[in-house]
């Protein structure tokens, strides 16, 4: 992979996201990664700047409620994590620097425990989310799908990381991801890595009908979903200043049995709590 190409292009293409910014803290990188997973950045900057503000060390984080994190996460989805990151807060006094010790923390998986020790703390590990993989499937592989996750993807790309410059060079992958080397329809007229791209320099085949149909599994629908009936259901609580009855739960969903079942694990996974008068409510 052309390494000076890709930081070349970086240079003149790095968005501008406030979390990059000089000056921001370890616990500022891990909150904005925690928030990007599976949603889009424009989406979480506004929502990040707020917490930054409100909370600007896991000591003031720890400090609020459950309720009250889950009100100012709105509706960033998969509200679990904010939940998460409110035990993480609880358990340490400062973000690790080590990625083993970034394991530990409740709710901090691979991608996220690498991302925070790479763009924070300098360390030359490799990072790999769904638009790196895209990017080394592509430019090294030939291929225009990635296949499913595996542990080897870390090795593989952790032999792509240049000596110097290696935490930039990450974040420039996942860039180009982002910005060029889309999902579907990819810019490659203005992908920095074109001239070297395996699947250009195979003439950009076709993924076979079997690469398609496990691309196709892997699509997350939300329209219909009990993650969509679990996020209507959370709006009820989000906007109530006090507990509501299952009347007002009724109303938002017409299927009554997914309704039932999205609210039994939204209390499952204390996210909701029912009162003994019978009443919902968020957590306390």
């Amino acid at each position: 992979m052309d390494t000076h190409a890709l930081l070349s292009w970086f240079d003149a293409n790095e968005r501008d996201l406030p979390w990059r910014r000089p000056g921001t803290s370890a616990w500022g990188v891990l909150l904005s990664e925690v928030m990007s997973q599976q949603t889009p950045v424009a989406r979480v900057a506004p929502v990040w700047e707020e917490w930054m503000r409100r909370w600007p060390t896991p000591a003031d984080f720890a400090q609020a409620s459950r309720a009250e994190v889950l009100r100012a996460w709105g509706k960033l989805g998969y509200p679990r994590r904010a939940l998460r990151l409110w035990e993480c807060a609880g358990v340490m006094d400062e973000v690790p620097s080590d990625v083993d010790e970034l394991l530990a923390l409740p709710g901090i998986g691979d991608y996220t425990a690498r991302a925070v020790a790479c763009f924070h703390f300098g360390q030359n590990v490799p990072v790999v989310d769904t638009n790196v993989r895209r990017v080394y499937a592509r430019a090294e592989d030939g291929n225009f799908l990635a296949p499913p996750p595996s542990k080897r993807e870390l090795a593989a790309v952790a032999a792509l990381l240049p000596e110097r410059n290696g935490p930039r060079f990450s974040a420039a992958l996942m860039e180009l991801g982002a910005l060029v080397c889309t999902a579907k329809n990819p810019d490659c007229k203005r992908c920095p890595l074109r001239p070297t791209c395996a699947w250009q320099l195979a003439g950009c085949p076709e993924p076979s009908a079997a690469e398609q149909t496990r691309a196709k599994k892997r699509v997350q629908k939300f329209a219909g979903t009990d993650r969509q009936v679990r996020g209507r259901i959370l709006d009820v609580l989000r906007t109530a200043d006090h507990p509501v009855p299952q009347s007002a739960i009724d109303v938002v969903w017409p299927d009554a049995a997914q309704r039932s079942r999205a609210l039994a694990s939204l209390l499952d996974d204390g996210l909701a709590e029912q009162n003994t008068a019978g009443l919902f409510h968020l957590p306390d």
